[in-house]
């Protein structure tokens, strides 16, 4: 297997192993031994805090700490923050107090965010501009692939552990990673071992073009080239729909298992199963949303309807009164946010300079997740005032629908170029 292809590999597991340090807060929302144990039974705004704390804390570590990898290299910087997220998990599994379970979540913000332009920068370095929409396809697929397993996994790992049996587990799940990337991979397709004369001039001639308009800024400043993306507009209409994005996703990552559970009264064993449905649903739709973008001349459109559809399913759903039809709608239309992902990390590549490109996927993240870190609080707020979940969802709606209308007008350039 070409060796490109097997770092693609790599990278998905990467991502999957952080979407489950992520994301096991929120299962363990609904299971009573943990609210009782750290004191925050009945308190949805507390619930809310531990995924917006962390948020908070990974948007703007993101911002500040992205350049550490335009530095060190993607290889090195992923390699620290996956040992700080062990590091973080640990503390959490060990937690006798709620104050200290954030102070882990805070830590977990800080590692994850250096990890996340580092999966950016290694397709920059390894994919020409034609594949990157199906290799930015396959890692991001753990977007989803990590809380569709999660869900049913916690439930049956916190089942017969606990719910601090869950961080050990996820503590063990962290060497995975730091092997693969120690191995198996390196900064840039020249300097691996294994990687064959004839792919390596295959990527060296995608490349070609691209490093000829680059050629001219061989001797800028690091500040030249970010000014070079920080001024264009199409950056910040992209920054506009990846907050709409991230708003949807980590709303519904927070709050869909306590949902399900509490509003619509499903069994915990089904609770883990539907939470799980979105995003299967998103895998699939993930990957070959990225290959289906590397063929239209304006893959902005995707993001368009990576919006829409998501927003449309959580109003219908948060509205029927029966409750399975409610569950399947919200997946269905969960499941289309998948599409745009890869192709918004296309287009941001193909924006931003290779040797800014961790600094460009830093802030644009970083922003996004920052912003979208007050979602998970304000719906639990929401909740508490109302007394309904469905007050919680419209906020969700809003947020969906106001990004949308971004994506559209990026949509509508007709400089817009895939």
């Amino acid at each position: 297997m070409a060796q490109r292809k097997i770092l693609s590999i790599i990278l998905l597991i990467t991502l999957l192993i952080a979407y489950l340090d992520r994301v096991n807060v929120s299962v363990l929302v609904a299971d009573s031994t943990f609210l009782n144990e750290m004191g925050i039974a009945g308190d949805a705004t507390r619930m809310g805090m531990l995924m917006s704390l962390f948020l908070l804390t990974y948007g703007v570590a993101n911002v500040i700490l992205a350049p550490i990898g335009d530095i060190l290299g993607p290889k090195k910087a992923m390699m620290i923050a996956v040992a700080l997220w062990m590091v973080s998990i640990a503390i959490g599994g060990l937690a006798p107090t709620f104050t200290v379970l954030l102070i882990s979540r805070f830590l977990l913000g800080v590692g994850e965010a250096m990890h996340w332009p580092m999966q950016g920068k290694y397709v920059k370095n390894w994919f020409p501009p034609f594949e990157r929409g199906q290799a930015n396809g396959t890692w991001c697929v753990a977007l989803f692939l990590g809380p569709a397993v999660a869900m049913p996994f916690f439930v049956q790992v916190i089942s017969s552990l606990g719910w601090r049996g869950s961080f050990a587990t996820l503590v063990g799940f962290g060497f995975i990673p730091l092997l693969l990337l120690a191995y198996f991979t390196t900064d840039t397709p020249e300097t691996h071992p294994r990687i064959t004369k004839e792919e390596l001039a295959y990527i060296e001639a995608g490349m070609a073009a691209e490093k000829e308009q680059e050629a001219a800024l061989a001797n800028a400043s690091t500040m030249d080239n970010i000014k070079m993306f920080i001024t264009n507009y199409k950056y910040w209409l992209l920054i506009g729909y990846y907050i709409g994005n991230a708003c949807i996703f980590w709303g519904m990552v927070a709050w869909l298992p306590s949902y399900l559970k509490v509003a619509r009264g499903f069994s915990w064993s089904s609770m883990g199963m539907l939470s799980s449905l979105p995003y299967i649903l998103g895998t699939i739709m993930c990957y070959f949303g990225g290959r289906y973008g590397d063929k239209m001349k304006n893959r902005a459109w995707i993001m368009v309807v990576a919006l829409t559809m998501p927003t449309l399913g959580i109003f219908i759903g948060a509205n029927v009164t029966d409750n399975l039809m409610a569950a399947l709608v919200i997946a269905i239309g969960f499941g289309f946010l998948s599409i745009g992902i890869p192709n918004s990390w296309t287009l941001m590549q193909n924006i931003v300079p290779s040797k800014a490109v961790g600094t460009g996927m830093g802030v644009m993240n970083g922003i996004s997740n920052f912003l979208s870190g007050f979602v998970p609080v304000i719906i639990g707020m929401a909740i508490d005032m109302a007394g309904s979940y469905t007050a919680g969802l419209m906020v969700v709606c809003l947020l969906g629908l106001i990004s949308a209308c971004l994506s559209t007008v990026l949509a509508l350039s007709s400089r817009v170029k895939s």
